[in-house]
């Protein structure tokens, strides 16, 4: 019994010592572990924290991007001016060009920060929903974004038609019509008449009244004021008034110069005899 004693206690310490060492193991296996676990939850703390801050600062460009008062120019505010120019509409392109931009910057920082936060595992609600809801935000400001250019294209085009309408209205006003000929020439178009005068002598020629424009030229006198009499002499037949112009020489005949081009602009026909 004494010669087995030693082999059994020999045998409980090397148990011993090996299950010491498997316990020994196993604790250092679980320290590292616990040190990895606290390691990874700092850094998803962090990266939580850095995509935070990244969402508020979208948001705050988000809150930035605001329509004010491009979308309230309107035809009917155009219409109560007197003149019509297109730099309020040139303003309110460039402002949804600007919108158009901000929106398109915030859309790539949404996509760049959802990328980012997949390839790194951090997947909490909390970050998902934010995310989703910075997606839906800078869909709506699409949404009135599109709808603002709609309407600024609406009006560019309203505006083009209000400014072909007041030039052609400018043209219309500022244009007189004329007609050179010889006395002879005149009567026979029947521009002119002969009255008055006694047995056929001291006859005055007049305007007949009767006005074919198809004879006539036509000048805006906005942007030209002369007209060149091809003869001598000419004598202007119709009523404009007498101070609106003046007849000289010139080079190859004569000239009426227009000193008043609204006076003189006031009887629309023109009618010289050369």
């Amino acid at each position: 019994m004494r010669k087995i004693l030693p082999f059994v206690l020999g045998g409980a310490v090397a148990l011993f010592a090996i299950t010491t060492l498997l316990f020994f193991g196993k604790y250092q296996k679980s320290s590292a572990d616990f040190v990895a676990m606290q390691s990874q939850e700092q850094e998803t703390r962090v990266r939580y924290g850095q995509a935070i801050n990244e969402i508020a600062t979208i948001q705050d460009s988000l809150n930035a991007i605001i329509l004010g008062d491009g979308s309230q120019l309107t035809s009917s505010h155009l219409q109560s001016e007197m003149s019509v120019n297109m730099s309020e509409t040139d303003q309110a392109l460039a402002r949804v060009a600007v919108l158009k931009a901000g929106i398109q910057r915030t859309k790539a920082r949404i996509q760049e920060l959802d990328a980012r936060l997949k390839k790194s595992g951090v997947r909490i609600a909390g970050l998902e929903k934010m995310v989703t809801n910075l997606k839906l935000a800078v869909e709506e400001k699409e949404k009135q974004v599109a709808g603002l250019t709609v309407q600024v294209d609406s009006l560019q085009t309203e505006v083009t038609g209000l400014v072909a309408t007041v030039e052609d209205n400018r043209k219309e006003m500022g244009t007189i019509y004329y007609l050179i000929g010889t006395k002879k020439d005149l009567a026979t178009q029947g521009v002119v008449v002969a009255k008055g005068g006694v047995l056929g002598v001291g006859k005055t020629v007049k305007p007949s009244g009767n006005i074919n424009e198809n004879m006539f030229s036509s000048l805006d006198t906005d942007q030209e004021t002369i007209i060149h009499i091809p003869a001598s002499k000419a004598q202007v037949l119709t009523a404009q008034p007498v101070a609106s112009y003046e007849l000289q020489p010139a080079a190859g005949g004569m000239e009426l110069r227009i000193l008043d081009p609204r006076e003189f602009r006031k009887v629309k026909h023109l009618v010289i005899m050369t």
